[in-house]
């Protein structure tokens, strides 16, 4: 049972800190009021830290940055009176209690001779104003409420201390407190009242004079109270639910992180969250106060909470987080080499310039280095003074602008085999420094600044793959940021296999393992595709997805074409469509093959010179399709990416003008340009780059007639993932068509059709647990579903015997196959499972009976069509 406030002790304290926009109007201080109360009536007592209302802290500071002439400063703090007396007839206040003599010495201020030279201790003065007032507005307000509050003066209890080789700028404007826990405050302050409002960013120095605590204070400002207080937590309440797996106004999956350490919370602040300032974790780690961040708007969500390391915390990837206007200095000299005290010498030029650095990267012959604009005063003159004394000792460069961005997650160099993927990503970018923290805690990139936007997303999406991000452990991971505040959430619909449960069942008594198909789901894909997008004048299945009978059928019935890679596709597909049906897109085939495609009828893709060049009679007065490589590859893995010179497929784009030539000299006629740059992309604007590129090279030639954009529409696999949007497709190839009637448009999907409508049902066969590890093994593996192997897939799986029941372990699924990689889901929560229980692996009609092998003489799954 919670005690009773009589029953309250002084250890008993919660520390509630509200930000600029939570303290700016009428509804946002009632829902402090309901805060603090709903902590009284749980019998805690409560400190309230707050910040000044939005807007006016940039207010003061103008008035610091215009201090030489009054009149800019008289002007601005009318607007500041103005905005603070609206306020008070907001909150429907008769008497403005204690907010006209703060205003009264902010005119003060005005006419002090400190004005003019800027000095220090009086731009202190002006910035503290902002939170004196919101706080004494808070009180009145809360206490005209018949919430019994008191002030108290954060300058009484916070005194700050000059740091070795702090410079007078940080002494004043950026200080710091040193951290204490004061047994007896607790006690002094319940003996005064049971909730108190006190400021965010002002402390006191050793003589007295007000000092701020620089950006973040305000947060800063609250981890003291808690450490001084020994609290039991410290909130802070802001307009967002907490911490999240990466920005997500640049990544809108990106999800909240329900639980992290000190350490961790500390990191994913200093690169770049926002959310948090990072000076206020080492006032609570010390003093071993659990912090928690909170949503002002939302108060049920739960939020972050942040405590102590969890011991058995298994090794992941907890965000990626970017930071803009780095600016590097690289410093060569061959003299450093095994020099006693260069560094030393170098790096005094930075102390002397009050400069502090962030990153450092270092060679035999090189020091790069990085400074964080956040913590320090870079400017032109600041970095022209700096190289200028460099400049005596080594050469410097100076890089910028750069972006940093970090991977922040404990057990970072124990996860460094599932980046590989990562890494990929920067392999086209100048990456300027990589810095790997002792800590074990992050590793940092730095980039040019304007790749840092569209990068951030992508890697995120690539961690999550490869599961270096492990949002499954849900004690870790909450939802995303779209689930949590999307307005009109769309009900995500229900899939086929959970209404037929009950038939899946008897089939997998029949036999496991074994892939099921549900045609009605082709045949509704199909549909919806061709109804979204008509502007496609001709569709082309690619078959090489699932091949099985019966789907050729139904997908040949919907009026697409077929696309073959090899003669057994060719015969199968010929068997389900005419002729003129029939694409051929071999790779490296063997001229046979071409023979053979054009005898059948079909329409055949070129992609290399060598067959123009030595087998000029087979294309002889043919039409041809070319597949052209633009250069780049797209997709969710790089096994999939078929574009750039990394890739196989497609022509280069420097030999377009001889296969040209060559199709000439054979009378060959280049009727159609084709480009596949990769599969499972979700981003619309793909296939309006691959068409509008197409259009563009297709009037150079002259004598092309139809235009293949390919396929590689994305399947989201996890229910985070934003669906393609075909609607917004649609009218995309639209526009483009319109400016290129000429062309006709052609498209060839392939996973897109057929993955959702099929399922993989397996038997579990045996659990075994190691450690903390438990593993739920089936008689499915890799020689029956390759994709999780090969593409580091992530398929959806359940305990269909078991489907309603709590999902309370994290196991790893594996198969029988003799090999580490017989992994089909890692980290997955399920319910308790046992020998016999159903397992249900979903999205598996795509590239799964397709890729199948016998290998360690297992037989794959069979395939039934419903």
């Amino acid at each position: 049972m919670s005690p009773t406030p009589a029953a309250a002790s002084a250890a008993n304290w919660i520390v509630l800190k509200f930000g600029g926009t939570s303290v700016s109007t009428r509804a946002r201080w009632d829902k402090i009021a309901a805060i603090a109360s709903d902590w009284r009536g749980r019998g805690r007592r409560v400190l309230i830290v707050v910040s000044a209302l939005s807007g006016i802290t940039d207010q003061l500071k103008a008035i610091c940055e215009a201090s030489a002439d009054r009149a800019p400063c008289a002007a601005i703090a009318q607007a500041i009176a103005a905005r603070h007396q609206a306020m008070f007839a907001e909150l429907e206040l008769g008497r403005r209690n204690g907010i006209d003599g703060w205003l009264q010495r902010l005119d003060q201020l005005l006419d002090d001779p400190r004005r003019a030279p800027r000095d220090l201790s009086w731009q202190a003065e002006i910035l503290a104003l902002g939170e004196l007032m919101s706080s004494t507005l808070g009180v009145a307000y809360l206490n005209a409420g018949g919430l019994t509050a008191r002030w108290l003066d954060a300058r009484e209890h916070l005194s700050a201390q000059a740091l070795p080789n702090q410079n007078a700028w940080s002494r004043y404007l950026s200080a710091s407190v040193p951290v204490l826990v004061d047994a007896a405050l607790g006690a002094r302050l319940a003996a005064l009242g049971e909730v108190f409002i006190t400021q965010g960013f002002i402390a006191s120095n050793m003589d007295g004079e007000t000092v701020v605590l620089g950006r973040g204070g305000s947060d800063t400002s609250a981890s003291y109270f808690g450490a001084l207080l020994k609290a039991e937590k410290v909130e802070i309440w802001t307009d967002v639910a907490g911490m999240f797996s990466a920005n997500p106004h640049q990544v809108p999956n990106a999800r909240l992180l329900a639980r992290l350490d000190y350490e961790e919370a500390q990191e994913i602040a200093t690169t770049g969250a926002k959310v948090l300032h990072p000076r206020c974790i080492n006032p609570l780690r010390e003093a071993r106060v659990p912090l928690a961040i909170k949503d002002t708007n939302y108060p049920h969500l739960a939020g972050t909470q942040i405590a102590g390391t969890v011991a058995d915390a298994a090794p992941s990837i907890k965000a990626v987080s970017s930071r803009r206007g780095i600016v590097l200095i690289a410093m060569e000299s061959i003299g450093m080499w095994q020099q006693v005290g260069f560094l030393a010498d170098v790096f005094e030029h930075f102390k002397r310039h009050g400069l502090s650095i962030d990153l450092i990267g270092s060679a035999e012959t090189n020091v790069t280095v990085s400074l964080d604009p956040g913590e320090n005063l870079v400017d032109t003159d600041v970095l022209s003074a700096l190289c200028a004394d460099l400049a005596k000792v080594c050469r410097v460069k100076v890089i910028a602008p750069c972006a940093a961005i970090t991977l922040v997650g404990r057990g970072m160099r124990g996860m460094l085999h599932k980046l590989s993927g990562v890494l990929a990503e920067f392999g086209s970018l100048r990456v300027h420094l990589i810095s790997q923290s002792s800590n074990n805690l992050n590793l940092t990139f730095v980039v040019d600044e304007d790749v840092a936007a569209d990068l951030v997303p992508r890697l995120h999406a690539l961690l999550t793959k490869a599961e270096a991000m492990r949002v499954e452990d849900a004690a870790v991971f909450g939802p995303s940021w779209r689930e949590l505040y999307t307005l009109r959430q769309t009900a995500a619909p229900v899939p086929w296999w959970r209404e037929r449960r009950a038939v899946l069942l008897d089939l997998a008594r029949e036999h496991t393992p074994r892939y099921v198909y549900d045609l009605s789901c082709v045949r509704a894909q199909a549909q919806a595709l061709r109804a979204a997008i008509a502007c496609v004048d001709r569709w082309f299945y690619a078959i090489k997805a699932n091949a099985h009978p019966a789907i050729l059928r139904e997908i040949a019935a919907q009026g697409f074409g077929l696309e073959c890679v090899s003669p057994g596709e060719l015969a199968r597909a010929g068997e389900a469509a005419p002729e003129s049906a029939l694409l051929f897109t071999p790779n490296f085939a063997p001229r046979e093959e071409y023979a053979a495609a054009f005898a059948r009828g079909a329409n055949v893709t070129v992609d290399n010179l060598h067959p123009l060049a030595y087998w000029g009679h087979v294309f002889s007065g043919r039409d041809l399709i070319l597949r052209l490589d633009l250069g780049t590859g797209r997709g969710h893995h790089d096994k999939v990416k078929t574009g750039g010179a990394q890739s196989k497929f497609g022509l280069a784009l420097d030999e377009l003008a001889e296969f040209r030539r060559l199709a000439a000299a054979h009378g060959a006629r280049i009727v159609g340009l084709h480009a596949h740059l990769g599969s499972g992309i979700l981003d619309i604007a793909h296939w309006k780059d691959v068409y509008v590129q197409l259009a563009s090279l297709g009037e150079r030639i002259g004598s092309v007639r139809l235009l293949n954009i390919g396929g590689g529409l994305g399947v989201p696999a996890r229910g985070d993932e934003t669906p393609l949007d075909l609607s917004a497709l649609g009218p995309v190839l639209a526009e483009v068509k319109t400016a290129y009637p000429q062309f006709e448009l052609w498209a060839e999907p392939g996973r897109y059709l057929v993955a959702d409508a099929g399922v993989l049902l397996a038997r579990v066969t045996q659990v075994k647990r190691k450690g903390e590890v438990r593993y739920v093994g089936c008689d499915a593996g890799m020689n029956s579903l390759i994709r999780p192997a090969l593409y580091e897939a992530w398929h959806e799986i359940v305990n269909l015997t078991r489907l309603d029941e709590s999902t309370s372990e994290l196991v790893q699924i594996v198969g029988p196959i003799c090999e580490s990689g017989d992994v089909l889901g890692s980290n997955r929560r399920l319910p308790p499972a046992q020998e016999g229980d159903v397992l249900l692996i979903a999205q598996t009609g795509a590239y799964g009976a397709a890729m199948a092998s016998h290998y360690n003489l297992r037989d794959p799954a069979d395939e039934v069509v419903l």
